[in-house]
């Protein structure tokens, strides 16, 4: 049975996962006015990523004998000035999520729950992957500049990202 403290930030951490989707939506649909197809899919496969997570903690919660609580979704911004401020945005909201996590593992052991402890593990290292895609990008973006060439190329290059669902318990 998981404590009700922790029930409460796990609720709020289903949020937070569910926001960081509908965040990636609106900068795909950004990239999508853009022309910039490829940009779009890599958002896309964000997306898919981040409703995963949210998932994960939803049915770990419920296999843990609490009760979900959804609550509103806040809207999130639609219009960036170029790709860049996309990804310095993508690359600041890992790192605020990255934060969440981390609070969460601090009330886990504060709590003495070993088994969610263990559980925010996974979240634990996918946030260091998820920072680091964020600021490669950022990275290769910045590299480019102005080029319309070495955009368009970055551009065929993120379409070839696909969405792996991750392996689950036992696998």
């Amino acid at each position: 049975m998981i404590g009700k403290k922790m029930e409460e930030a796990l609720n709020g951490q289903i949020n937070a996962e569910l926001y960081s989707a509908y965040l990636y939506l609106s900068m795909e649909a950004y990239f999508g006015c853009e022309n910039l197809a490829g940009f779009a899919n890599w958002m896309r496969v964000q997306t898919k990523e981040e409703l995963t997570h949210a998932m994960k903690i939803y049915d770990y919660v419920a296999d843990r004998g609490g009760r979900v609580i959804l609550s509103a979704i806040e809207k999130p911004p639609a219009k960036w000035d170029s790709p860049v401020s996309v990804f310095e945005a993508v690359y600041k909201h890992e790192q605020k999520v990255t934060g969440l996590i981390n609070d969460l593992v601090n009330l886990a052991v504060e709590e003495k729950d070993h088994a969610t402890n263990s559980f925010l593990q996974w979240f634990v290292t996918e946030q260091v992957e998820e920072e680091d895609n964020a600021s490669t990008v950022l990275g290769q973006l910045n590299l480019i500049k102005d080029s319309p060439q070495a955009l368009f190329m970055m551009d065929k290059e993120m379409g070839q990202r696909v969405f792996t669902p991750p392996a689950t318990e036992g696998e």
